[in-house]
């Protein structure tokens, strides 16, 4: 066969065969960086935010306290955040929403309006419920729970804020993801949502195979942290929590069952290690972040 023969054969036969298509690029995760991460470096609200940015993450977590001590502009520090190329997908609040007392409760949901005003001038799209103030003491029945977390979410409705139902595995109440799912499904709010945590679903018992069973609409942000195999689940507290991929959580397949259900969920890194406070703030974020995403991305 002549060799001009021969390439034109061989070009039609390519022709021929069917083409690969290109395959869409996997959602990835949104890296977000809880403040609490870096809460020995006596940090601003803006001052974090700067890190974050530097480090490399998408959005900032910042806890209730920065805020309140924070005494300039609103809107200035709005567009600050959002000048550096971060969303603030959560805050952390300590409100006693669930407790009891009805005094306490007026008191508090007086302070979570307050800091939903907060949140939401710098555009922040959520805030933590957690079990603040029923921590110990007896036990308050889920439907009574479930009364108090559908008016804190009908004052979301007014504030523009959504309040995620956080589970805490060291408190008496709302210590299990079963209890917080059981919660928030039975308000009948479209917007009810849990904020899960890789160490709270260990230290309470929740194991790892019951986030997976929830919706996109269910869960928006997963405080991601690790613990070591050293500590029992009775003893270890929160100062143990290390960097995600440094302890033994089941971290890849637990995120690798979360792609499924959320693609674009948030995952904020929240650890509150005091070996994690010295040297460098930028260092510790930057370190929390690669750790993080090594994780993520081998899921």
């Amino acid at each position: 066969m002549k060799r001009r023969h021969f390439l034109g054969t061989a070009a039609l036969a390519v022709a021929g065969l069917p083409r690969a298509t290109a395959q869409p690029a996997r959602p990835a995760f949104r890296y977000c960086l809880n403040t609490a991460t870096l809460q020995g470096f006596k940090l601003g609200i803006a001052e974090s935010a700067e890190i974050a940015s530097k480090a490399g993450y998408h959005a900032l977590e910042p806890w209730l306290t920065q805020l309140t001590a924070y005494s300039g502009s609103w809107p200035d520090l709005r567009r600050r955040i959002a000048d550096l190329g971060l969303t603030v997908e959560s805050a952390i609040a300590f409100p006693q929403w669930i407790v009891d007392d009805e005094a306490k409760r007026t008191a508090a949901m007086e302070q979570l309006r307050r800091e939903m005003d907060m949140v939401a001038r710098i555009g922040g799209m959520r805030i933590a419920a957690p079990p603040a103030g029923a921590t110990t003491g007896p036990e308050i029945a889920l439907p009574r729970i479930v009364d108090r977390y559908r008016a804190v979410l009908e004052l979301g409705d007014r504030m523009g804020v959504v309040p995620e139902l956080e589970f805490w595995g060291v408190s008496v109440n709302l210590r299990r993801l079963a209890d917080a799912a059981f919660v928030a499904m039975s308000t009948d709010h479209p917007k009810a949502c849990v904020l899960p945590d890789v160490f709270h679903l260990y230290k309470g018992g929740s194991g790892f195979r019951g986030l997976p069973m929830l919706s996109a609409q269910a869960v928006h942000v997963l405080h991601m942290n690790d613990y070591p195999a050293t500590l029992a689940r009775e003893t270890i507290a929160d100062r143990d929590r290390v960097y995600p991929g440094d302890g033994v959580a089941p971290l890849k397949q637990l995120l690798a069952d979360l792609h499924g259900v959320n693609p674009g969920l948030v995952l904020s890194l929240e650890v509150f290690n005091p070996a994690y406070w010295k040297g460098d703030a930028l260092e510790t974020a930057r370190r929390g972040l690669e750790k993080m995403k090594s994780v993520a991305e081998a899921a």
